[in-house]
Parts: structure tokens; sequence; C-alpha cells
């Protein structure tokens, strides 16, 4: 299987699909405080498929993930769309608006491919059977996404449909095991490293939001979004102490937030909370008009400034979970 990509050198070719755990791919030093500059690095990646970068500071238990922002196409994907209505649907440059995160003791994990081919939030079964050309070995349970064409293999996208073809079962099931798994035992195993380290662990999911809702959102098409969505599905993945910090943090800076309005957050924050575990999840979205041109998928000249307030807003978050509670 070959993949396009227009991932910086640092992300180039590995052999094989195996893991691996790195030291050797650098990222250069940060732009903070020179007490605090330092090289961060690749610690573990799967080609094209997953990258984790720890902090070669001092960890503390806030881990950051990105699972949408992956920009590697698997040359089988087979989509009768255009590339660039595909890479409208990504979260495009969030790993980016928060990629300081290790200078402050935190980890990020993020997806290469891209949510259109499989999406890491949704549920394993969250399938619609309608698009395979075969029976699938196993129980389904279609939610709501589903219907919306927006289910774990993406079938719609506001550009249009995504194939012309059914997909057989064997591809689905590649897709699942080698991109889908891969990337949720990631998150997983490092979720579980710092809740055994610390007795406790806060988890941030990071997306990104179209500055207008199109024809397969939720709430229907044309209605504009806040600037931040924070969700913690009703109060039920996250310590509302740390949502309340967020949302403050962010209203602080001068933007408009909403908590759990239009987005509650999905399978990730979902799967990986239980507060009474100490295990805490929260969804951030961010509005994309705030820092790129939606049509062309490129940053804008407003990208600096937010990276600077996310990247105080991960401080702040960092000095949180040290803290503790």
């Amino acid at each position: 299987m070959s993949f396009s990509s227009a991932l910086p050198a640092c992300h180039g070719t590995l052999q094989g699909r195996t893991a691996r755990t790195s030291r050797n791919c650098t990222r250069p030093a940060v732009s903070l405080p020179s007490e605090r500059r330092l090289i961060v690095a690749v610690s573990f990646h799967i080609e094209n498929v997953v990258e984790r970068i720890d902090p070669d500071v001092a960890v503390c238990p806030l881990v950051l993930d990105s699972p949408h922002s992956g920009s590697t196409y698997p040359s089988d994907f087979g989509s009768r769309l255009p590339h660039i209505a595909l890479r409208h649907t990504e979260d495009a440059f969030i790993d980016d608006l928060f990629g300081e995160a290790p200078a402050y003791g935190a980890t990020m994990v993020r997806a290469l491919f891209p949510r259109s081919y499989i999406d890491p939030n949704r549920a394993e079964d969250d399938l619609d059977p309608s698009m395979l050309d075969g029976v699938w070995p196993g129980e389904l349970n279609p939610g709501p996404k589903v219907a919306l064409g927006i289910g774990l293999i993406p079938c719609r996208e506001p550009g249009g449909e995504v194939y012309d073809r059914k997909l057989s079962v064997a591809e689905v099931r590649n897709r699942i095991d080698s991109f889908w798994r891969p990337y949720h035992e990631t998150v997983s195993r490092t979720l579980d490293e710092r809740r055994k380290a610390f007795g406790r662990v806060w988890h941030v999911n990071c997306h990104s939001m179209p500055a207008r809702s199109s024809n397969i959102s939720p709430e229907g098409p044309g209605k504009l979004r806040p600037d931040m969505v924070i969700g913690d599905r009703d109060g039920s993945t996250c310590d509302p102490a740390f949502t309340d910090l967020i949302a403050s943090t962010l209203r602080g800076y001068g933007y408009d937030v909403r908590v759990n309005d239009p987005y509650k957050g999905v399978e990730l924050v979902r799967r990986y909370s239980n507060p009474a575990d100490h295990r805490h999840s929260v969804q951030i979205e961010i509005n994309r008009g705030l820092y790129m041109n939606e049509e062309r998928v490129e940053r804008s000249a407003d990208f600096v400034a937010l990276k600077e307030k996310i990247t105080d807003l991960i401080r702040v978050l960092a000095e949180f979970a040290t803290a503790g509670r």
C-alpha cells in the first residue's frame, strides 16, 4: 500500500509498518522563553498511522490527542471525490496548534491517516452495513452519525458521496485493524501510563469545526459556529472544574465559548473517561475561521496569534494537572 502525504520530512518513510520507538526524529526548539526551550522527539511511530510525542522534560498527567488532523491518504482509498474535497473534512493544522504541549510536560498523540478513510472518533461497530458488498462477520450498532453518512467509515461529506462502489468486508476490516485499532491502542496505553504514574490523568481531545454548519451537520446547514466549543458529554466525562477552567481561560482571551453546544464529545472522550477513577476527558473544538482559509486548506495570518493563546492554555492546564485534585 502506498500513501500520499504533505507531512514534513520528519515524518518520512520508515521501513515497514511496524511500531518504532525513536529519539532520532527531532523537532525544532519551540518558541518559548529560553529557560523552557527544548527539543521534543517522536517517541512512538507507526508509519502513516499514528505517532506519540513525549516531552524531554518531566512529564505531567496531561495527554492530548488529535484524531482528525491526519493528511496521509492511502492509495487504496478508492474515493470518487477530488482530493481537496476530502481535505475539507480534515481538522487541518490542529496538531500544530496544540503542538507545544510537550514543552509543558504533556504528551501528544496524533493520527496520520485522514478521518475520511476511517474515523477514530467513532465506535468500531458504528458502521453502515449498506456500504458493504457482503455480510459483516459480527454485530453492528450503527448510531445517529451513520444516518448522516459520518459513521466509522464516512460515506457522505459536504462535497458529496464518498464512494461510487460498495466496500469489501476485507478492506473495512483492514482499515479497522491497521488504522483505527493502533490509534486507540496508542491513546489507551498513554492514558494508562499516566494514570498509573500519577493516580489521575487529564485527556484533551483536540478538534476543529467549520465556521458554518454543513448539509451533513446535525443542526442543519448554514449556521454560524462559535469560536470554541468544549464538550464533556453534559458533565459525564470530566471534573467540572477542568471544563470550567478551559472555558474561562479561552473566554479570558476574548473568544466566544460554548459548552456542549453543538458538540458534546463522541467516542474518544466517552471511551477513555471515568471521573470516578480519576480519568477525565474533554473535547475542544476550534472554529477553522480563526486560523485558516477553509477553501484552500491553508493557514491564515491569524494562525500564529491563535497558537500563542492555545500554548498558554496548555500551560494553564498542565499546571492544573500537575497540582492534582
